[in-house]
């Protein structure tokens, strides 16, 4: 059966593509959609319609409205709510209660969150005594970055999005999004309901397809764009610059992570295995901030090996509305034939597995869905390939350390920098260790706890640049100085 049309969306208008391509639900191999791949003429109209927006009524908006329309903005997700919930479900496949919890509601709480933030934003000024007497004022005024490309990945696609557009939007700029091929249904979504907020047309516009020789590529080549914002893999991040770097575009990326927890043998045991559950095997593991390297000091490497053990076989998978699911597929039959990769590199490796390590048997149903086993290892190090590549997987490696001078030496032993963990009941420690983290981000006796004006982002190959609070409005604005000889 064919499923729905979902056209690309240019000033307020849905656009066919130049072909279109099925998206599969990852849960049993189904058809959610024809999704419409924007050629270059398409990709074209959206950077047009974006810079006729900035030209026109919204280039002449002031911060009081937008502020205004993004507090409306979060209105309308919330009334819609349940309808993005299905959109990001039939995409993703992630359990019903993750997509309600996570995704949604934070879509709603960026909007209202940069529309704080810029409503409360100041300018720089300075008052300079001049040598020959005199005085000179000097203030900065926040100017739009202008049409800004904004590409998503598939893992977290609505909460992603908005963390991008929102405060791009209350910063003035008008945005072309790219959404993740795997993902299109939210961000297709959120267009009607920026018209139903009364965004003007042009303001948001939406185009589909792949990365290169598709949308993806046509859009960060388009001398139309006067800024990319990025999240996904490392090596996609090396091609957009490459892309950007002749017309000398400014870049904001959050990329790849290979993040470690460190456990201390004097941490709350039961506290640290609930928080290891939640950060290994969150989304399937499918989030960049997720753990995939686990260093236990030895005295506790036993306890916490069978307690996560435990908890990793408690764990259920099954249909996202199905009575206590807590884990759903992988994205695709690509990146599951990625992951099973790695699982049997590991044994290659010379890994134990502790649990999982293949793909489950859940009936005839689901047999044409993107599963796969939640998985734990023992037996490696860090000269090997599963603990030195992000596999974006439900897994981790567990290793012993004896000493905190080698814990913090194992967990900045990678090229990337993006989070961080660490489980120890001594304050001085926490802080001391927490701060040697070569890292962006880095928790403390919790994960995923984050307040929506700290720095987010990451070092080395996990990106550049930062997110949240005025973070986000400094990259998505350019100053100029104004200077007043009084």
């Amino acid at each position: 059966m064919p499923g729905p049309d979902l056209y690309n969306m240019v000033a307020g208008a849905p656009l066919p593509g130049r072909a279109a391509f099925d998206k599969i639900n990852p849960v049993d191999g189904t058809l959610v959609a024809k999704v419409h791949e924007a050629g270059p003429d398409v990709v074209d109209a959206a950077v047009q319609a974006a810079r006729r927006a900035l030209d026109g009524h919204w280039g002449r908006t002031g911060v009081g409205e937008r502020v205004r329309l993004l507090r409306k903005v979060a209105d309308r997700i919330e009334a819609r709510f349940d309808d993005l919930v299905v959109a990001e479900v039939a995409d993703t496949g992630k359990p019903l209660p993750l997509a309600r919890e996570l995704d949604v509601a934070r879509a709603a709480m960026n909007f209202r969150s940069f529309a704080d933030t810029v409503a409360g934003a100041g300018v720089d000024s300075y008052l300079m005594d001049l040598a020959g007497g005199g005085q000179a004022l000097n203030y900065a005024v926040a100017k739009p970055l202008g049409v800004v490309a904004v590409i998503v990945p598939w893992n977290l696609p609505l909460l992603l999005l908005t963390w991008k557009v929102a405060p791009a939007l209350a910063c003035g700029n008008a945005v072309v999004v790219k959404p993740s091929e795997e993902t299109p249904s939210s961000a297709t979504l959120l267009a009607e309901i920026m018209a139903e907020a009364g965004i003007p047309d042009g303001v948001y516009n939406v185009v589909h397809g792949f990365g290169p020789d598709s949308a993806g590529e046509y859009l960060t080549a388009h001398p139309g764009i006067d800024g990319v914002t990025f999240t996904g893999e490392s090596r996609t991040g090396s091609a957009i610059m490459r892309a950007v770097a002749p017309r000398v575009r400014p870049v904001s990326f959050e990329l790849g992570g290979k993040n470690a927890a460190v456990v201390f043998d004097d941490c709350d045991l039961e506290a640290t295995l609930d928080g290891l559950t939640r950060s290994v095997f969150m989304n399937s593991g499918q989030v960049c901030l997720c753990t995939e390297r686990v260093y236990v000091q030895r005295g506790i490497f036993d306890d916490v090996v069978s307690g996560l053990v435990d908890r990793a076989k408690g764990l259920k998978l099954g249909r996202p509305d199905a009575e206590g699911v807590t884990t759903g597929p992988l994205i695709s039959q690509e990146h599951r034939r990625k992951v099973q990769a790695y699982y049997d590199l590991a044994l290659d490796e010379g890994a134990e597995v502790l649990v999982g390590g293949g793909v489950p048997d859940l009936g005839p149903e689901l047999a044409n869905g993107s599963w796969i086993e939640p998985t734990l290892w023992t037996g490696v190090t860090n000269a090997d390939r599963v603990l030195r590549e992000e596999i974006f997987g439900p897994t981790a490696a567990l290793v012993p350390f004896d000493s905190e001078e080698e814990a913090v030496t194992l967990a900045n032993d990678t090229d990337y920098g993006l989070a961080a963990a660490v489980w120890t009941s001594n304050l001085e420690r926490a802080h001391r260790v927490a701060q040697q983290m070569r890292v962006g981000m880095a928790w403390v006796n919790t994960w995923y706890l984050r307040d929506l004006r700290s720095p987010f982002g990451g070092m080395g190959l996990s990106g550049i640049g930062r997110e949240g609070g005025m973070h986000s409005f400094h990259f998505y604005t350019q100053p100029t100085n104004v200077c007043i000889k009084l």
